[in-house]
């Protein structure tokens, strides 16, 4: 497996790949792996030749700055996870390389990035926008897996790639990898490193919760009696236009959690949420 620290190496080495004829597969990563990470690499080592991870840690998306400082890195367990499920190659760049502006450079979107996270993390979509374009530029890869539980993501992702052309100048296409939960239902995040076990009991019932009531409402109150501080839960179709998902974001001991799911996956009724 090769690490490549250097953007210009790396783009060299991407190039090589599919100038030889083999499909490159990329997933971007700001590491912490987890399983989530997991089943996006073995999608692409499934569909794809060769299949390249990035690991960076973007400060131009964190809105929070102790937030950034807190960001788990487990460097040495990324890489032996990688190498061990048959990634190609990792691009572990540094911030000084991405940003030679010093960041003067943005990407902007003016819609969709301003509701749900965007209103409650002000500059953030414009950081990850940024960092996706000049990875994807760098890379070229054939398909560029994302995860679901960020689906704002996304889809801003994907209006991006189809807003600058990226399928027909660099011939990649955005994919859309599932959900991974662990048994309890909580959804596989880098930030769950951060809770105690304790946290880890209470941030489940956030799933069980969005997934069993049936008024946003009411769904939001119970949460808040479980321990955790509501910063949105609403059921919209803005981001999925006549399949409406509903979206919660909370924080509990001082980590900030997101879920989504579809609402015709939700169970019809209010049922008791109290099963551990």
């Amino acid at each position: 497996m090769q690490v490549i620290t250097d953007p210009r190496e790396w783009a060299g080495y991407c190039r090589r790949v599919t100038a030889s004829g083999h499909s490159l597969g990329f997933v971007p990563t700001m590491g912490a792996l987890h399983s989530g990470h997991a089943e996006l690499l073995r999608q692409s080592l499934a569909e794809n030749a060769v299949t390249a991870l990035s690991i960076f840690v973007n400060p131009t998306q964190f809105n929070d700055t102790s937030d950034l400082e807190q960001y788990p890195r487990t460097l040495e367990a990324d890489l032996a996870l990688a190498e061990k499920l048959g990634v190609q190659a990792v691009f572990l760049p540094d911030a000084s390389s991405m940003y030679p502006d010093d960041g003067d450079y943005r990407l902007d979107e003016q819609r969709l990035s301003r509701i749900l996270e965007g209103a409650h993390r002000p500059g953030h979509f414009s950081g990850v926008l940024t960092i996706v374009m000049k990875l994807l530029l760098l890379t070229a890869p054939n398909r560029a897996y994302f995860g679901e539980k960020d689906y704002q993501q996304y889809v801003l992702i994907k209006r991006l790639a189809e807003a600058f052309f990226l399928r027909e100048s660099l011939g990649t296409e955005i994919v859309l990898s599932p959900l991974v939960r662990e048994e309890s239902g909580l959804a596989l995040s880098s930030r769950n490193q951060r809770l105690s076990d304790e946290g880890r009991r209470t941030a489940a019932r956030l799933y069980q919760i969005i997934r069993r009531v049936t008024e946003p409402e009411e769904a939001a109150h119970r949460i808040a009696e479980s321990g955790m501080t509501v910063e949105y839960l609403t059921d919209t179709d803005e981001l999925s236009p006549g399949s409406p998902r509903r979206y919660a974001a909370v924080q509990l001991e001082g980590v900030r959690l997101i879920d989504n799911l579809p609402v015709a996956a939700k169970i019809s009724g209010t049922e008791d949420c109290n099963e551990q």
